[in-house]
């Protein structure tokens, strides 16, 4: 179901009984949309989550046929307003350890959740591990500067070996830091969560998603 977060900005929202524990996902650049609706349901009751996920855009009025305002619109965002969206769908689900999950822009903005001591494991799907160009503003900090100032043994980022967004050099800094990476060689930018996208790799996502799973649940050990 939709819901408001405390700061105004909108989330979809799934409870099972007696879950293992909470996972926020944070949206990729096309943001709130049916596919997180179903993503929402189908991993909190395959999981046994509670789960809820992030509109990146609050308060924006952006197409969803055009990704050039949805870029133009990043610059404007802010890692702390995010993190705060993120930290406070958190305490809406409750739970005593909560993990956190996000694709593309998402992803990211995973990497710089490490700095958060409210998300116990995290998961970033082919986020950007170093801000494109023209994504560069005052408000948007280098996600390795924040990884740096945080907790980077639990991040396991998921890759593509063919993803432009994460050549091999950023990867290997990424690794630097202490995170743990999966690269999947063949793969490209956004294969695992949207099974419509023709670069879709189904074998490659779901051993994606089982690593994923055990990742988030090691937290509970």
């Amino acid at each position: 179901m939709r819901i408001t977060l405390p700061s105004g900005t909108p989330a979809e929202l799934h409870t099972v009984d007696n879950p293992r524990m909470g996972m926020v996902i944070a949206c990729d650049i096309w943001g709130l949309r049916p596919l997180y609706d179903e993503m929402v349901r189908n991993l909190a009751e395959q999981w046994q989550m509670l789960v809820i996920a992030v509109e990146p855009f609050p308060g924006l009025d952006l197409p969803l046929d055009d990704m050039a305002p949805r870029a133009a619109a990043i610059p404007k965002l802010d890692d702390n307003a995010n993190l705060r969206d993120l930290e406070q769908a958190a305490d809406i689900l409750g739970t005593p350890v909560t993990g956190l999950i996000g694709y593309c822009l998402g992803g990211m903005y995973c990497f710089k959740a490490a700095r958060s001591a409210r998300f116990a494991r995290i998961v970033p799907f082919y986020g950007m591990i170093t801000i494109p160009e023209a994504w560069r503003s005052p408000t948007q900090v280098e996600p390795l500067e924040h990884i740096a100032n945080g907790d980077a043994s639990k991040v396991l980022a998921i890759l593509g070996g063919r993803d432009p967004y994460t050549p091999s050099a950023d990867i290997e800094k990424l690794r630097a830091t202490g995170a743990t990476c999966v690269v999947y060689p063949e793969a490209e930018h956004a294969f695992a969560h949207d099974p419509s996208r023709p670069v879709h790799r189904p074998d490659d996502a779901a051993d994606a998603y089982a690593r994923a799973n055990e990742w988030l649940l090691g937290a509970l050990a």
